[in-house]
């Protein structure tokens, strides 16, 4: 029996965050990616009868653990987050580090270094329901902005990713996806299949449903920070047939000053 996995925005304050809530209906069990808060996620759990036995960490930000600790403390929940990063996350009950898998409910999860956004940012990779929660590394029609690594390391991150299988759902972590459409169709604007998108992100938006997550088979062909091989995005960026970390670099900065 497949996991149910829950879109959970942020409930307080205006951080645009997504968490997800993975749920065992078979043993009742639960565990939440990310914590941007806890009296909202608190709140939900309440509502859903849910306990919480797991918190997965991608990354360090303030913005995905600062509601951990409180959340681990009220519903008695193991932390589980990166190695190289546990001395910025909360207390760790279980450090795991980039190629290692561990088990959560009977189910493989696999521990994928994505640095770029951050270093020492994970990503959760669950095979059995194809899900990939990255956190801010691969995002719905974007990338995470660079605040510690560098773009060739974000390229590589990306590279990695769009190796999984084409139908993998992407549990990213933000409702950015109407300003990076926005900013997609002034990089590939001849793009069919980004049209579409775009037009089912306005859509989507404008009832107030989410965009996240997305397949990987979507962000593959209108991604713009997956495409810097696309002769329009290269011509796009005056860098016809140049290095693709080159043409990822450059769309980068224009991403961070549009």
């Amino acid at each position: 029996m497949p996991l149910e996995i829950v879109t959970l925005p942020t409930l307080t304050g205006s951080m645009n965050n997504y968490n997800f809530l993975i749920h065992d209906s078979k043993t009742g069990q639960t565990a939440l990616v990310d914590a941007p808060e806890d009296d909202g996620i608190a709140a939900e759990l309440k509502r859903l009868g849910w306990g919480l036995d797991v918190i997965l960490l991608t990354h360090h930000h303030w913005d995905h653990i600062d509601g951990a600790a409180a959340l681990s403390s009220e519903f008695d929940a193991k932390i589980i987050g990166a190695a190289q990063d546990a001395h910025r996350l909360p207390p760790l009950a279980q450090e795991v580090s980039p190629g290692e898998s561990f088990d959560l409910f009977g189910r493989e999860v696999q521990v994928i270094d994505v640095p770029g956004h951050t270093v020492g940012h994970v990503a959760f990779y669950m095979p059995s329901e194809n899900a990939l929660f990255s956190g801010d590394s691969l995002m719905a029609l974007g990338c995470g902005r660079l605040f510690e690594g560098t773009p060739a390391q974000m390229y590589d991150t990306l590279t990695k990713l769009s190796g999984l299988p084409a139908d993998t759902v992407i549990y990213s972590g933000h409702e950015y996806t109407a300003d990076n459409a926005a900013f997609a169709m002034t990089i590939e604007p001849g793009n069919e299949a980004l049209q579409n998108r775009v037009k089912a992100v306005k859509q989507a938006r404008a009832a107030n449903n989410p965009t996240v997550p997305s397949l990987l088979s979507e962000e593959l062909a209108t991604n713009p920070f997956l495409r810097s091989t696309s002769p329009e995005v290269q011509a796009t960026v005056g860098l016809t047939g140049a290095d693709p970390v080159a043409v990822f670099t450059e769309v980068r900065k224009r991403k961070d000053n549009f």
